[in-house]
């Protein structure tokens, strides 16, 4: 694999999970590219849609176990977001929440697609937060996976965005870190960062994808030009938006203090924190059936008189 090449979906994504469920769509006015993988290939109508968006870094490989579970019971979309796994990076329009944001409601629009449960890990959480807020998208539920929804506090806030950005301004920071990520040592020790412990071919699939100096120039960049002030400025608002809201917290979580769902919580009174004792950042790749157990519980308050009554 040439590291400055995108990855090649005949060469690396030649053996990628749930391959037979993989499409390329072209959406939105730069006609950008995306990699989507739906569960049943064919939708069925009588069938509510779950949503899945994977966080910085990482690719649809994230849901490889939690989309077949999920597809028995709903229509499951997961995406690449922009310049992350087989999704092109964007022309016109850059990295940041809003225009993330805005890009995944282009895709949705071209594939016709109104998900019922949005369910997003760690970044992709403040997307589908982004896209509520601005009624790009209307869910019944919006489930965070150590969702990663308020700016970085303290010093590492005052300083990690400013380094981010000069580093993502380098053409060879992204060739450095896909090299150095390709020693299977350097690769464990980023994952065992997380809190999680997932199994090799999963790491094996992390390992194809930030050895990529564009997936990881992607990323960086991502992270150059995040901004999460506003979103938390806007959070509260959230309980306007009349969803339901469950914040996943995985208690050995590294990446997302455990803590930052208790003050998600002060801001959203009405949200439920559901907290998995053993499980890291990566919880939903740890144990798939645990998040799968948790969208179904979902589905079965969605089914009651209630709710039906309440959304519709």
């Amino acid at each position: 694999m040439n590291m400055a090449e995108p990855l090649n979906w005949e060469r690396e994504g030649r053996d990628w999970p749930n391959r037979e469920a993989s499409q390329f769509i072209v959406a939105g006015s730069d006609r950008l590219r995306w990699h989507v993988q739906t569960m049943p290939r064919k939708q069925d109508a009588t069938k509510p849609t779950v949503l899945l968006v994977h966080g910085t870094g990482a690719a649809t490989h994230s849901w490889r176990g939690v989309m077949p579970l999920l597809a028995a019971k709903f229509n499951v979309i997961a995406v690449d977001l922009p310049g992350h796994g087989f999704s092109e990076s964007p022309r016109t329009h850059g990295f940041s929440l809003p225009q993330m944001a805005a890009s995944l409601s282009a895709l949705l629009k071209a594939m016709s697609v109104a998900p019922q449960i949005v369910v997003g890990h760690s970044a992709g959480a403040a997307i589908l937060a982004r896209m509520c807020l601005d009624k790009m998208i209307t869910p019944q539920h919006l489930v965070s996976l150590n969702g990663a929804l308020l700016p970085l506090s303290g010093l590492a806030g005052e300083v990690f965005s400013p380094i981010a950005k000069v580093l993502s301004r380098s053409s060879f920071v992204p060739k450095l870190f896909a090299w150095r990520a390709s020693d299977p040592q350097i690769l464990r020790r980023l994952l065992d960062g997380t809190g999680s412990r997932i199994d090799a071919a999963g790491a094996a699939l992390y390992g194809a994808l930030i050895g990529n100096a564009q997936h990881a120039a992607a990323a960086l960049e991502m992270m150059a030009q995040w901004d999460l002030r506003p979103l938390a400025a806007d959070l509260p608002k959230l309980s306007e938006c009349g969803m339901g809201i469950t914040l996943v917290v995985g208690e050995n979580d590294k990446t997302v203090s455990p803590n930052e769902a208790n003050k998600v919580k002060l801001m959203l009174p009405k949200a439920n924190i559901v907290r998995l004792p053993a499980q890291g950042h990566l919880a939903h790749e740890e144990s798939p059936q645990q998040t799968v157990e948790l969208i179904m519980n979902l589905r079965l308050s969605l089914s009651s008189p209630l709710a039906k009554s309440k959304h519709g």
